[in-house]
C-alpha cells in the first residue's frame, strides 16, 4: 500500500480574491512531502493563466490519519496566503425512528 506524506493543492482565484475554487493537478498525492515541494513549481506554471492569480501550497498529511476519514480544508488569509490542512472528519450522528444516521 502506497504511503500518502503530502498533498498538492492549487487553488485559482478572482483578480479581487473574492472567488476561488480548487483547481486540478497532473498530480494530486507524493509519497514525501520534498516530492511535492519539488514538483509545486512546475504545477504553478502548468496552471498559470487559467484564472487571473493562481497559488499552491504542498499539504502535509500526518500518517495517524491514515485509517481516519478526513477532508481537505483550506482557506486565505487576509494578505492573500493560502492556508490548508487535513484534518479528522467529525461524524455527527443523530437517532431518528430508530435508524441512525451519518450526516
Amino acid at each position: 500500500m502506497e504511503h500518502i506524506a503530502a498533498l498538492l493543492l492549487i487553488v485559482g482565484c478572482s483578480q479581487d480574491m473574492k472567488q476561488c475554487e480548487e483547481l486540478p493537478s497532473p498530480v494530486t498525492v507524493y509519497e514525501t512531502a520534498a516530492e511535492c515541494d519539488a514538483e509545486l513549481p512546475a504545477a504553478l506554471h502548468q496552471m498559470d493563466g487559467s484564472k487571473p492569480r493562481v497559488m499552491g501550497t504542498c499539504v502535509y498529511v500526518d500518517p495517524a490519519m491514515e485509517e481516519e476519514d478526513a477532508e481537505l480544508v483550506w482557506d486565505l488569509t487576509p494578505d492573500g496566503a493560502l492556508r490548508a490542512s487535513v484534518e479528522a472528519v467529525s461524524m455527527n450522528i443523530a437517532s431518528v425512528k430508530g435508524k441512525t444516521l451519518h450526516e
